[in-house]
């Protein structure tokens, strides 16, 4: 349900606001498979990906071709015209799920769930891992990312309409959680570990990845909802969760010494290079401690 009503050349997101300081934050990507396995969990939008997308064929390849359109709807000079980009990716997206009921990536509901995951990302991964948020900060993402979903042009009949009403319309959805194909193929790295390249021995490999794997074990699946962790079949208990809370803990108090890294490692590409375009340097920015 396309919207094309007339923005406002200066409605739009920018240095001033919290998803700006936040959201290209290189420690994002700490969320990277909450953010694209909340999305998944949900039939519609995970059938839809199963059915439009190669995501089993080229599963990095659609990540890299995905995140910058939605980054570049926040941080570049042509907002509107991106965010018309991304919504227009969707229009061919149609199909049925299980129960024989159609589906549309254009669908009020269906297309706000998909932007809910990246309200989520930013309001988790901060809060999470680079400094604890207050309430009144919450409440200020989620009225900015009011205005980010109207850079799409989708009617937002399925936006709830307060903070509080977000975190019900959250906690409700993750209910709806099921076992798509999409997420149980997208996690089974978790599962069965890490894949190596096919140039180094299997031997070789299993030593080299154990780290990697025991980081994707505790940090990759403590960030998950619960509900995704038992959808997904990630095995989870008290003392992983413990581990991972001194790993947020950890880095956390390690803020101050981020925030004195240069801005092209504190930063994805697409916001360092808006932060460097209006000439502000966003470290000094929102850094007080909640």
């Amino acid at each position: 349900m396309p919207v094309d009503d007339d923005l406002a050349p200066d409605l739009r997101l920018g240095p001033d606001s919290l998803v700006w300081k936040f959201y290209g934050d290189i420690r994002g990507v700490l969320g990277f498979q909450r953010l694209a396995g909340t999305e998944n969990c949900i039939e519609q939008l995970g059938k839809a990906v199963e059915d439009h997308s190669v995501i089993f064929s080229d599963t990095l390849g659609r990540a890299r071709r995905t995140a910058p359109p939605i980054m570049k709807t926040v941080y570049s000079e042509d907002p509107h015209g991106w965010g018309r980009t991304v919504r227009d990716f969707h229009k061919p997206i149609k199909g049925t799920i299980s129960d024989g009921s159609r589906y549309h990536a254009l669908n009020p509901e269906l297309f706000y769930w998909a932007h809910a995951t990246f309200v989520d990302q930013v309001l988790y991964t901060t809060d999470t891992f680079i400094r604890r948020l207050s309430y009144a900060e919450k409440v200020q993402i989620f009225e900015e990312s009011k205005l980010w979903y109207r850079l799409y042009g989708v009617s937002d009949r399925g936006q709830p309409q307060t903070y509080d009403e977000f975190v019900e319309y959250w906690d409700s959805m993750l209910d709806r959680f099921v076992p798509t194909r999409t997420i149980v193929y997208a996690t089974g790295y978790i599962r069965k570990g890490i894949p190596g390249p096919r140039r180094i021995p299997k031997p070789v490999w299993r030593v080299m990845s154990a780290p990697l794997n025991a980081f994707t074990r505790t940090v990759v699946v403590g960030t998950m909802p619960p509900q995704m962790r038992a959808v997904c079949g990630v095995s989870w208990d008290l003392r992983r969760e413990k581990r991972f809370q001194r790993f947020a803990r950890g880095m956390r108090a390690l803020n101050p010494v981020f925030n004195r890294l240069p801005l092209g490692i504190l930063y994805l590409p697409w916001a360092r290079d808006a932060w460097r375009r209006i000439g502000v340097d966003p470290r000094p920015l929102h850094n007080a401690p909640a």
